[in-house]
This record gives structure tokens, C-alpha cells and sequence, in this order.
């Protein structure tokens, strides 16, 4: 079971949120927070499976909120759900460590898809954040923007290791493999675990 953390200043957009989230079998909301303090608090005491952030709130907006609850949890998976496109934002937001940026107006099976992404590891976009962002934010060399562990996740998926394998040959739990899998899904900007693993084949040196 997947658990959510629900953060929205407008009550109405987390009691359909509830409401969604509550008609499923693997999903379930664990928490609601009013604005990103509140979500910081929660965050801490429930430690939820995916956080769906609101940007625009009182007191503390989502990008505050999720700087706050990755550093805390870096294994958090923080989806930004709003309303907001521009670029600009969508940058802000992946900079303080949010997983994926989903938009209100889209489909409830694609907002369920993304939670479902997200608690996995993968990077869920809006199609129309895709467009937006991926063409002006991939670098030239994005390998660049890996760290060394995150390189050896990819280096090892590109081989085809599960994650459970990747996991005992790094030494590391089978949630931080997912972790470094999502940031290394959002440098790249590919959707999943075999888009990442064509790309490394294509892109680095044999070792």
C-alpha cells in the first residue's frame, strides 16, 4: 500500500483528492496539510510514500516545503500538483528535490499513474510540463549532472540488475536505489528504467 500526503490550502481540492485516492486498493492518504508548514510537520511524523504538493499556499509555498521535507527524507517522493507551467517554476520546483510536477487540469488516471510512478522511483510529468521544460533543461552532457553512486545505479541498469540486485551489489537499501534512479531519471529526462538504460548504453564509455 502506497501511502499520500495530501498538501492544498483549498479544502475542496483535498477532499477530491481524498475522494480519489480513497476509491483505489493500493493507494491510501495518510495525512492533509493546509500549507507547507503544516506539510513540513506532517511530513516528519508520517513519513508518507509520496507527497502531492500544492505551490501557491500561505505561510510557506509547495518549493519551501519540499526543500524542507527532502532534506529531512531525501528518499521523499514530493509530486508537485498545480496549476502553474512555466518553466521557471517547474525548475524551482525539481531544484528543491520534487520527483515529478503534475498538472491540475489533467486526467485523474494520470494523476493516479504519476503517484503510482513516483512511490516506484520514476519522474512523472505533465506531457505539457514535458514540452515546456525537457528541450531548454537537459545539458549538453547530462551524465555531468550525476553523482558518482547515481552513475553506478544507471551503469548497473543498463546492464539489467533489479534494483533488489543493484541494492546488494552497492551495499545500499532497495529504497535508495529507487531514489537515485528517480534523480537520475530527471537529469536525463527519460520516464522509466529502460528509456535510462538505452540512453546509458548509447552515451557512456564501456567500463
Amino acid at each position: 500500500m502506497t501511502t499520500v500526503l495530501l498538501v492544498d490550502d483549498h479544502a475542496m481540492v483535498r477532499s477530491g483528492l481524498s475522494a480519489l485516492l480513497a476509491a483505489t486498493a493500493d493507494l491510501t492518504v495518510v495525512g492533509q496539510a493546509r500549507d507547507g508548514a503544516e506539510a513540513v510537520e506532517l511530513a516528519g511524523r508520517v513519513r508518507p510514500d509520496v507527497v502531492l504538493m500544492d505551490l501557491s499556499m500561505p505561510v510557506m509555498d509547495g518549493i519551501e516545503a519540499t526543500r524542507h521535507i527532502v532534506a529531512a527524507n531525501p528518499e521523499a517522493k514530493v509530486v508537485v500538483l498545480t496549476s502553474f507551467s512555466e518553466a521557471a517554476k517547474v525548475t524551482e520546483a525539481l531544484a528543491a528535490g520534487a520527483i515529478g510536477y503534475l498538472l491540475k487540469d489533467g486526467e485523474p488516471d494520470q494523476l493516479l499513474a504519476g503517484v503510482r510512478a513516483a512511490a516506484e522511483g520514476h519522474a512523472p510529468l505533465d506531457p505539457k510540463v514535458a514540452r515546456v521544460l525537457l528541450p531548454a533543461a537537459r545539458p549538453a552532457r547530462p551524465e555531468e549532472s550525476l553523482s558518482a553512486r547515481e552513475l553506478e545505479v544507471l551503469r548497473l541498469v543498463a546492464k539489467g540488475l533489479a534494483n533488489k540486485q543493484i541494492g546488494r551489489r552497492l551495499g545500499i537499501t532497495e529504497r535508495t536505489v529507487k531514489s537515485h534512479l528517480g534523480q537520475v531519471f530527471r537529469q536525463l529526462g527519460v520516464p522509466d528504467r529502460t528509456s535510462a538504460a538505452l540512453w546509458a548504453r548509447d552515451h557512456l564509455p564501456p567500463q
